[in-house]
């Protein structure tokens, strides 16, 4: 997602790729995962030393009996059916529930989410395909949310209001940046209705969950108090002490957007800016 391209993009000049990484130890946040309802574990997408981080931060908390739900974003919710299809066909082939429940074009490096659909097997745990498919984002962008969610449903979402205004603000901010400063304006109304749209669906799902205890693996935009799914797990607190939001993060972040920073090693890739600038 473009939030995630954002922190990408920024994280090439805060940190070389021999770091180490700093903050928390898997030990002792995963200490901190069963006294929440909802425990939320950011990622940049192509960072294999941060995912390692988080699997096992989660891995010692369910080896020490805490039994979660997983949601993930890797998942679109209509494939729902698919994974719990094969799961009964296969129950402990996480390959086998990977290749049902995506399509060929899925766009996500499955080797890097594999241990974690495997976990979940494992121990029996639910697996939540928690997304809002890439094609009903790109309908609300250019329709509306009325193109995907009925009045009712958009009620239910708590989409039925307009956007809070720090929230417009801090997205708005946050998409231009991952478009190197030239995120079109016009686009920007749809854009922002399809994040929250995509934040608000995977806070249903995790809610619909909550009475166990539930875990979303999902991008570090997306897990971010300040824009991210917290907002809508309860809009009418911010600091909900039931959550728990964990950002994985390659470069400077914001502190205040999460409960706990994990700063891990860049991925040493090509600056996504670069072109932009040479064009400007």
């Amino acid at each position: 997602s473009a939030m995630n391209r954002f922190v990408a993009s920024i994280a090439m000049a805060a940190l070389t790729a021999g770091c180490a990484s700093t903050g928390p130890s898997p030990d002792a946040l995963s200490q901190r995962f069963p006294n929440k309802t909802y425990v939320l574990l950011g990622e940049v997408h192509d960072n294999a030393a941060g995912q390692r981080q988080r699997l096992q931060a989660l891995t010692q908390a369910v080896e020490a009996g805490w039994r979660p739900a997983i949601a993930m974003e890797q998942f679109d919710r209509e494939r729902q059916g698919d994974i719990d299809r094969a799961r009964r066909e296969r129950p402990r082939d996480a390959d086998y529930v990977i290749a049902q429940a995506t399509g060929p074009k899925s766009g996500w490096d499955w080797a890097l989410y594999q241990p974690v659909v495997s976990l979940a097997l494992q121990y029996d745990l639910p697996l939540l395909a928690a997304n809002l498919s890439r094609a009903d984002a790109a309908k609300i962008v250019r329709g509306g949310l009325g193109q995907v969610f009925a009045p009712q449903q958009q009620a239910e979402l708590k989409l039925d209001k307009p956007l809070p205004a720090d929230l417009v603000a801090l997205q708005t901010a946050t998409l231009d940046a991952g478009h190197c400063g030239n995120f079109p304006k016009a686009m920007l109304p749809g854009m922002l209705d399809a994040q929250a749209a995509r934040d608000a669906v995977m806070a249903q799902i995790m809610k619909a969950h909550g009475d166990r205890g539930v875990v979303l693996i999902a991008g570090n935009g997306h897990v971010r108090r300040d824009i991210g799914v917290p907002r809508w797990l309860d809009r009418a607190n911010q600091d909900d002490a039931r959550v728990l939001s964990v950002g994985y993060v390659e470069s400077e972040a914001n502190d205040k957007a999460f409960d706990a920073l994990v700063r891990v090693p860049a991925v040493d890739r090509p600056d996504p800016c670069a072109d932009a600038v040479m064009k400007k």
